[in-house]
């Protein structure tokens, strides 16, 4: 049986109506489908999240999919370096992925903001390793998200060779913003997959 693990965002959780959504539709269409709360969620840390996606992930392999969500794309990617070197998962669904965020929301949310931010925005990313862990990069872009510029799209192209997908006016794609549904990912596992 295939699973898809959903990694949530910052101040994200199994307490978010969209990614409650795509888990239910998932299950329903006869996924497994793995969904866990990430340690310390309001102060995101790299390490504790890379070893929290490791337990939570256990044994990993090609019939595995990865849904990640704001800065828990760019943790999927960082835990996926850490694979050993034979294993690769299946497809890796990127959302509102970002490496830098844009400079309003740095202004808006002020110092701690930045702080919390600054480890993911500074730590090298290891592009190469993570490339040869899967055969399928897709990273979904809304064309109005507050906080993360559409110009990081340019850089998960060059490095990971994904296919990029920009939906018209789905903010973050965050419950923040009304949306509580995400039939943009689930489209794109239905295409990519036949269960």
């Amino acid at each position: 049986m295939r699973r898809v693990i959903i990694i949530h965002g910052w101040e994200g959780g199994t307490h978010e109506p969209q990614l409650v959504w795509l888990k239910e539709r998932l299950i329903k269409k006869g996924y497994d489908v793995v969904f866990e709360d990430l340690p310390n969620t309001d102060e995101p840390k790299i390490g504790s999240w890379i070893t929290a996606i490791s337990k939570i992930a256990g044994d990993v392999d090609e019939n595995t999919i990865f849904v990640g969500h704001s800065i828990g794309t760019q943790a999927t990617l960082r835990y996926m370096a850490t694979l050993q070197k034979d294993v690769k998962v299946g497809p890796v669904i990127l959302l509102a992925p970002w490496l830098a965020l844009s400079q309003k929301t740095l202004k808006e949310e002020g110092p701690e903001t930045l702080e919390i931010a600054k480890p993911w925005m500074e730590t090298p990313i290891d592009w190469v390793t993570i490339r040869r862990k899967s055969d399928k990069f897709v990273c979904i872009f809304s064309d109005n998200d507050q906080y993360v510029p559409l110009s990081n799209a340019e850089t998960f192209k060059k490095e990971l060779g994904a296919e990029i997908i920009i939906v018209h006016n789905r903010f973050h794609f965050d419950p923040g913003s009304g949306v509580t549904d995400l039939p943009e990912v689930l489209d794109v596992i239905q295409k990519l997959v036949h269960v």
